[in-house]
């Protein structure tokens, strides 16, 4: 058996009609109807899926992780920024990540387009704004 792992989030419905799974994706601006050939096993598995997770208990909410975007430097491999928290997080090459609160949406876009991220960071945002050491598990 292959496994692959398959985002559905954009999943709106699901049917099958003549030997095909019709699946209707919400793109944003549209929707997109995707016919795949299978038999009625599997519309019938995904009804059943679709059962077992609707009993299934609500988990914790978990905070989603901030997009980290790859960066030439020689202090740090990745940056990524939460506009709505105000919170920049720094990847350094130890491995070591860390959260910078209350950071403007200006410097992330001036850190973005430095010609130097980690002169940039050096000047501008070390020292200047509170942070943390994150621990990931």
């Amino acid at each position: 058996m292959k496994l692959s792992k398959i985002d559905l989030s954009n999943l709106v419905a699901i049917a099958h009609t003549d030997g095909y799974l019709q699946l209707l994706l919400d793109r944003g601006e549209e929707l997109e109807l995707l016919e795949i050939p299978a038999p009625v096993q599997a519309f019938e598995g995904l009804q059943q899926l679709n059962e077992i997770v609707a009993e299934t208990p609500e988990l914790p909410y978990v905070e989603a992780p901030i997009a980290m975007l790859p960066v030439s430097s020689s202090m740090a491999n990745a940056v990524g920024y939460c506009s709505d928290e105000q919170v920049l997080q720094v990847e350094f090459h130890n491995g070591a990540i860390y959260e910078y609160s209350g950071v403007e949406a200006e410097t992330w876009e001036d850190l973005q387009s430095a010609e130097s991220v980690g002169q940039f960071f050096n000047q501008e945002i070390k020292g200047r704004y509170e942070c943390d050491r994150l621990d990931y598990i």
